[in-house]
């Protein structure tokens, strides 16, 4: 198959991948790791990498989107990457270890399982408008970690204050070292942290979370750049349709409910992860 072809089946696939991981608030990258794998027969941790790769475009494409729907606290998201970033750093070298060890196997069984996770988690939580207000803890008083925005799907100004910093902190750690392992998001554990620790509205959990995957994912970028686990002919075109599908995502998100994109999201996310988890396993 001539080269630009596979550029182009690339680009599409991950321009669906970003569209729907927007709107669903976990990212593209839970999508194009698995289907690299196990459609393109990408190597493991070359899939990781293009998948990093694509998770820096796309916060950087949809960040100013979210931030000028002063959805995004960055506040609070700068605070929380103390505890992203070094667990991103650890995770990703623990996946080129793994790799060199010959284990991937067991990378994709974790995989697997942690997108089963985070489909679990989603259904959990899967009213995806309910919210109440909170008032914050002392860390969150004394740092300022509270804010407003006007939400368009209610037709309201909605306040909110962070709450149980400490518990976010040990989330946010955990977030970072998937983060790393896998390139990607890991924005279900981000959004669990911002929800369900901190008592963010659902919408400024997801649009603080796709900034702070930026940042995170940097740092896994950087070390599986250097240790050459990045290839330029996958990572492009993932990175480009990842990017753009999440930007078209991220304008449309304001104003959705987004029931019917996020069942199908997760009907994807629950099959690939079955697939990881049997491949890994070794069975048919």
């Amino acid at each position: 198959m001539p080269l630009y072809l596979i550029a182009l089946i690339l680009f599409l696939f991950a321009l669906a991948a970003g569209f729907l991981g927007s709107l669903a608030g976990l990212g593209g990258g839970v999508i194009v790791v698995p289907v690299l794998v196990i459609f393109f027969q990408v190597p493991f941790v070359d899939a990781v990498g293009a998948s990093a790769v694509s998770v820096l475009a796309t916060s950087a494409a949809t960040g100013s989107a979210y931030v000028k729907d002063r959805l995004t606290d960055l506040r609070i998201g700068m605070f929380l990457e103390i505890a992203t970033v070094p667990g991103a750093l650890l995770g990703a070298i623990l996946t080129i270890f793994l790799e060199r060890s010959n284990l991937e196997p067991v990378l994709l069984v974790a995989l697997g399982a942690v997108l089963l996770f985070s489909a679990i988690s989603s259904l959990v939580s899967r009213d995806r408008e309910r919210w109440s207000s909170t008032t914050n803890d002392p860390i969150a008083h004394r740092l300022g970690l509270t804010g407003h925005y006007f939400d368009q799907h209610l037709q309201k100004e909605v306040d909110y204050a962070a709450a149980r910093t400490p518990p976010a902190l040990g989330v946010m750690f955990s977030a970072g070292l998937v983060s790393g392992l896998f390139g990607i998001g890991s924005g279900v554990l981000k959004v669990q942290a911002l929800e369900r620790a901190l008592r963010l509205p659902i919408k400024v959990a997801t649009a603080t979370s796709n900034f702070m995957i930026g940042v995170t994912v940097a740092a896994t970028a950087g070390v599986l750049l250097s240790a050459g686990y990045i290839d330029p002919v996958i990572a492009a075109p993932v990175a480009l349709g990842t990017a753009a599908g999440s930007l078209v995502g991220s304008y449309m998100f304001p104003g959705l409910s987004n029931r019917v994109v996020y069942w199908i999201f997760l009907a994807i996310l629950i099959a690939l992860s079955v697939e990881l988890v049997l491949r890994g396993a070794g069975l048919p």
